[in-house]
């Protein structure tokens, strides 16, 4: 499934347990892992900046780079590795997409300093702006890293962007041979002056209910013996919290948007709350609609 992993890489405590679990993915999938360090010269200090201040950076990144080398020599994983320069976010999205890399790991926090574009506010922006899919390892006390995942929770609305994350999730899940937990939210919360207000509790309830029943149909075609079936009434982020804890899920995935225009379901933004809070690794797959 996987072939080209890119991992973006500081040489912080998160970064180190991403290192090391993207090590574990790329074994099981016999792919290579790609390390960059991009130097940030978007910083404040540098934005008057001449070449050795550059040169320093750069010199930085490539010391990281060679720390995470031996490691990963240590875990015998094929690896290669960049150093480059530019605006974090934007910078790792292109690289991944030039060369077509299939997934990139990211920690949801990094150290303070120069390289701060693993702080969770840049990582959001690769999740928003990437086409290729990213998975997130938040590293908090309460994190957990289990491999190879057991139980994979796949988050719907019924949206295209959901479905198109539900097929990846399903795939990921026939690889594992993982149990596939569909789960869909049915909001109670009070939605204001909005189209969606004229949408009956029954309504939503079904669609709900029709969202869980497509995937979880797909799944079994595609040969998943075990599926776990979720409607869920509240907020969609404390249900997706609720489930990954009651349920023992390893890792989550889903789509970066959500449907448009009546009943819009926002898909997007709860998929980059569940990367800040989620306490396991989480996959994120963009659909341009």
């Amino acid at each position: 499934m996987y072939e080209d992993i890119l991992l973006p890489f500081d040489g912080s405590k998160g970064a180190s347990a991403a290192l090391h679990h993207a090590a574990e993915i790329a074994h099981w999938a016999d792919a290579t892992i790609h390390l960059l360090f991009v130097a940030d010269t978007t910083q404040e200090s540098v934005t008057v900046v001449e070449t050795q201040v550059i040169d320093t950076l750069v010199q930085e990144g490539e010391d990281i780079i060679k720390e995470a080398e031996e490691t990963l020599r240590t875990l015998r994983a094929e690896y290669d590795s960049d150093v480059v320069q530019g605006n974090p976010a934007p910078t790792i999205v292109k690289y991944a997409e030039r060369f077509n890399h299939d997934l990139i790991v990211m920690p949801t926090h990094g150290r303070k300093g120069v390289s701060r574009y693993l702080l969770g506010s840049v990582t959001e922006k690769v999740v928003r702006l990437s086409s290729v899919p990213v998975l997130s390892v938040r590293m908090q006390p309460d994190e957990r890293l289990t491999f190879p995942y057991e139980n994979i929770l796949i988050s719907t609305d019924g949206s295209p962007s959901a479905n198109h994350a539900a097929e990846y999730g399903i795939s990921l899940a026939a690889a594992f041979d993982a149990t596939v937990h569909v789960l869909s939210v049915v909001e109670e919360r009070s939605l204001g002056v909005d189209v969606r207000s004229t949408v009956s509790g029954e309504e939503r309830e079904q669609a709900a209910t029709d969202a869980v029943d497509d995937v979880v149909t797909e799944a079994k075609t595609r040969g998943i013996a075990n599926t776990v079936r979720h409607i869920e009434h509240g907020t969609p982020l404390e249900k997706i919290l609720d489930t990954i804890d009651s349920d023992d899920i390893d890792a989550a995935v889903m789509g970066t948007t959500g449907r448009r225009g009546t009943n819009r379901i926002l898909l997007g933004s709860v998929a980059e709350k569940t990367v800040r809070s989620a306490p396991i690794p989480v996959i994120t797959v963009r659909h341009d609609e």
